[in-house]
């Protein structure tokens, strides 16, 4: 045996006494290993909490149309503006007195609008800034970290 042997007794007494010592070591300093792990482990969570809501669509008629509205007020709002231009090009009388009759709108119903418009889109921009770190990261649904590519990494930096 050699001189630590002697002095603590047995070998496995002095794997005790280092497990010991790096237990007392992470008190002070967090293991920098164990929380990347947990890190990693809470997102992966999140996927599969995510991929679990589905696994299961629902696929009522009730499901399907109330999806379809939730995509229409964005090409409703982009297209209405545009035929508001073609409109005041083609009957430049009539749009000025639609234009007169949104003048007698009061301020607070203005105001309630634009805070709808800006909730709805909002509320959207919020989600997905919030949730770019943990989603866009990984390939859908395997978890694996999706490959770099310089090009476009020199292109976001340029």
């Amino acid at each position: 045996m050699g001189l630590i042997g002697n002095l603590v007794g047995s070998p496995g007494a002095v794997t005790a006494l280092g497990e010991a010592a790096k237990g007392v070591a992470e008190v002070f300093t967090p293991s920098a290993t164990r929380k990347m792990e947990l890190s990693a482990e809470a997102q992966m969570a999140a996927l599969r909490q995510l991929g679990e809501e589905y696994q299961h669509p629902a696929l009522s008629w009730f499901d399907r149309m109330v999806n379809g509205l939730n995509r229409l007020p964005r090409p409703f709002l982009a297209f209405g503006t545009i035929g508001l231009f073609v409109y005041a090009m083609v009957d430049p009388v009539a749009f000025a007195q639609r234009m007169v009759g949104l003048n007698a709108v009061p301020e607070p119903l203005w105001w309630l609008l634009g805070a709808i418009v800006a909730f709805y889109f909002g509320a959207r921009e919020t989600y997905y800034f919030r949730n770019k770190g943990v989603v866009s990261p990984y390939a859908a649904g395997s978890g694996a970290v999706a490959e770099e590519n310089a090009a476009l990494e020199d292109w976001r930096q340029g």
